[in-house]
């Protein structure tokens, strides 16, 4: 009886530990489509997404060398460390250690933005046409990735754990406190483009961020209702559930026997 309870523990960590690194398999790949999704705004030169407008300012400036010739994602890396230093001094004692998986979450985002945005570098976007086609398509995808990270459950991405922590502190609902933060995010892009280049920066933030910050959200509440095969996906383990329940039984059988 001893070891079959040893055994049936060992099975529910193995399990636990499984889901847990299923679940963030699914997690990167839906950060590698939100970030497809980021790039090919970027790439449509008719404004960034809102998450990407500050990093996309301060990586023009550094390739004109006003500011350290770092890559949009190494740039997202410091503004989402950033973010959750801000959200620590909000928070203070009520900020849960786990949340500082963010971090880690936040890395990856900005290392799946530097890929995509190298894979579609071939995209040049110079029409009317062209821009409005590039960005339509990048807000979809964005939303579509969107939709799965939270579908994910994991811990929020930077982005959304800042307002969340405001909204926390002091009682205003999440989405209006959203919505400030990201009018704030791109407010401090306009700033930068002035500040490194005296002009207001249109490919940063220009029609199509407006056009983001709007449709985006919408594309994510569209796409959440439909997404019951993701659900099956995350509660699907790959052969391994099958070998820790087989094994359990195996010693189990052998626990009879003796």
């Amino acid at each position: 009886m001893y070891i079959e309870t040893n055994a049936i523990d060992l099975c529910n960590l193995k399990n636990k530990v499984i889901s847990f690194l299923w679940q963030h398999v699914l997690l990167i790949v839906s950060l590698f489509i939100m970030t497809l999704g980021v790039a090919v705004c970027v790439r449509s030169n008719f404004g960034s997404s809102v998450i990407s407008s500050i990093p996309y300012a301060f990586t023009m400036a550094g390739a004109d060398g006003q500011a350290p010739p770092l890559t949009i994602g190494e740039y997202t890396n410091i503004m989402n460390i950033i973010l959750v230093g801000l959200q620590i001094l909000i928070l203070r004692r009520d900020f849960e250690k786990v949340q500082l998986f963010q971090l880690l979450i936040g890395f990856v985002f900005g290392a799946l933005l530097d890929i995509n945005m190298w894979l579609t570098s071939s995209l040049d976007c110079q029409s009317l046409a062209a821009k409005s086609l590039a960005q339509l398509a990048g807000c979809i995808i964005l939303g579509v990735g969107i939709a799965l990270e939270i579908k994910c459950g994991s811990v929020t991405m930077p982005g959304e754990g800042f307002p969340a922590s405001i909204s926390k502190k002091t009682g205003a609902a999440f989405p209006k406190v959203k919505i400030m933060v990201d009018i704030m995010l791109v407010a401090v892009a306009v700033v930068c483009g002035y500040i490194f280049f005296g002009r207001w920066l249109w490919m940063v933030v220009g029609p199509g961020t407006l056009f983001a910050m709007l449709f985006v959200g919408i594309v994510v509440k569209f796409t959440a209702p439909h997404l019951g095969w993701f659900d099956r996906l995350l509660r699907f383990r790959p052969g391994f559930r099958r070998y820790i329940y087989g094994l359990a039984r195996y010693i189990h059988r052998s626990d009879s026997r003796d």
